[in-house]
């Protein structure tokens, strides 16, 4: 890929340095220590910064979530170990692909087809919710000072959902209703059915009830002009909701992303071809639609293409057509690796290769106009991983949903093995305790191991370093 100027990295030290024994610290104090370390280099300022941020006490419950610039919270790091060359610091990273990630533009979608979608408009109810005082039980709509235990009234009307009465209710007076129904002029509570006995005509209370008994009142749920839902919002179950009683037939929503993805590989077959000698099947093929349209977004092609350049520049040209494109594989300096020669070829721009993150080293980003092009790690976990933390806070982005990912802070139940100019991303399992959350791994943590994303709850961001981060220590998660 073409090289963007200012991209080059100059190498820094990679000795790291040390702290003394950690005490608790707040959330406060993690996101911000982290945040200056992750700005210095020489590493005495760095020993400096992490001396404080080790010195930091704690007398409040973590948060939990916390939040950082681009709406992403900044890994802590007890630490500063200096990034190695050629790799970008993993949030720096997520910034430079979040900086290219531009909303599209919106389209005209009929409320039908909004689940999913991410809002592009304000709304604002257009009338009140409830339009009408309405019962909030099935019973007798009565006039307050006329009840009691022992009044007898005359029933003369019943309130129906949909189909109002039409008397007005005097002294002496009750009308049947039911659940949303219209209050009748002149009745001011509701008694439910089951406190009340009644024959044909005459109905007995059985207790008193005050003004407004079981009664909801206009507007109780929404006044005409109230703010419903911001733009940027991603439209659930209850947003349809919300959209219908606005009367929203339609509305504008972020268009979907259009993604291509590219798996590549001598060495992988399909799912029901028999297994030669040195090949794995193509798990990334159903892997990476899958996370793709769980993350909003539309995948339009799939293609896998061998170990040959000619024919990596065809698949992949093809692919460069979408919103986004992503392919895995390819992406390292072997010999049989011709993936970042053929994006150059193709005229993509490269915004960085290689991130400061474990598993996914390899991993690339890189711009041709409009196109976001990923390139993915090979190895399954890898893959995953990345999309994860960088494909998929883009594809929100492109959606218009704010591409911020929810984080905790956990207490790990384990040891957590460090590594030297890398966060750690280690698949984790949660657990609330009486002292909050606590993470624990999800087994070995290798990637090649898919089996280690099963039930994993977040990715907890071990900060580079020596040795390990001990149990009982603090660490930061992104949640799946």
């Amino acid at each position: 890929m073409t090289i963007e100027p200012g991209c080059e990295q100059t190498p820094l030290p990679t000795t790291p340095t040390t702290a003394s024994p950690p005490e608790p610290r707040s959330a406060q104090h993690i996101e911000h220590a982290f945040a200056a370390c992750t700005q210095v280099h020489d590493r005495t300022e760095a020993t400096n910064v992490a001396s404080a941020f080790d010195r930091a006490r704690v007398s409040e419950t973590p948060p939990l979530v916390a939040r950082g610039a681009h709406g992403l919270s900044t890994v802590p790091t007890r630490v500063a170990t200096p990034v190695t060359a050629k790799l970008t610091e993993f949030e720096e990273a997520r910034s430079r692909v979040l900086e290219r990630a531009s909303a599209l533009t919106p389209e005209l979608i009929a409320l039908s087809d909004a689940l999913g979608r991410v809002l592009a408009e304000q709304i604002r109810a257009a009338e009140d919710v409830p339009a009408f005082d309405n019962s909030a039980m099935d019973g007798f709509a009565v006039r307050a000072r006329d009840s009691g235990s022992g009044a007898r009234l005359r029933i003369v009307d019943e309130s129906r959902a949909g189909a109002p009465a039409s008397s007005m209710i005097g002294e002496g007076e009750a009308c049947a209703i039911s659940t949303g129904a219209a209050i009748p002029a002149g009745a001011d509570a509701v008694v439910p059915v089951e406190q009340t006995r009644r024959d044909e005509r005459d109905l007995e209370l059985l207790l008193s009830v005050p003004a407004d008994n079981h009664v909801r009142h206009t507007g109780d749920d929404v006044r005409a002009g109230q703010l419903l839902l911001a733009a940027g919002v991603r439209i659930g179950p209850v947003e349809l909701g919300v959209l219908a009683s606005a009367g929203r037939p339609t509305l504008l929503a972020g268009r979907r992303p259009r993604v291509a993805i590219v798996t590549t590989g001598d060495e992988l077959v399909e799912v029901d071809e028999q297994l030669r000698p040195g090949a794995v099947r193509n798990s990334a093929a159903h892997v990476m639609p899958a996370l793709v349209r769980r993350a909003g977004a539309e995948a339009v092609s799939v293609a896998h293409v061998r170990d040959d350049p000619t024919l990596i520049r065809q698949t992949i040209a093809a692919a460069l057509d979408a919103d986004v494109t992503v392919i895995t594989g390819g992406m390292s300096v072997g010999e049989h690796d011709h993936v970042s020669e053929v994006l150059e070829r193709l005229g993509v721009v490269r915004r960085f290769a290689g991130v400061a993150l474990r598993p996914g080293k390899p991993f690339a980003f890189g711009t041709r106009e409009e196109t976001l092009v990923f390139g993915l790690p090979g190895n399954p976990v890898s893959s995953l991983v990345t999309f994860l933390l960088f494909v998929r806070p883009a594809l929100a982005a492109l959606a218009g949903e704010s591409p911020a990912r929810a984080r905790t802070i956990a207490t790990l139940d384990e040891d957590c093995e460090r590594t030297p100019g890398r966060v750690h991303a280690v698949r984790c399992r949660l657990a609330l305790r009486a002292d909050g959350w606590h993470a624990s791994t999800t087994g070995p943590q290798a990637s090649h191991v898919l089996t280690s994303m099963l039930g994993a709850d977040a990715l907890a961001l071990i900060p580079a370093g020596e040795g390990v981060l001990a149990a009982g220590e603090q660490v930061v998660l992104e949640l799946l």
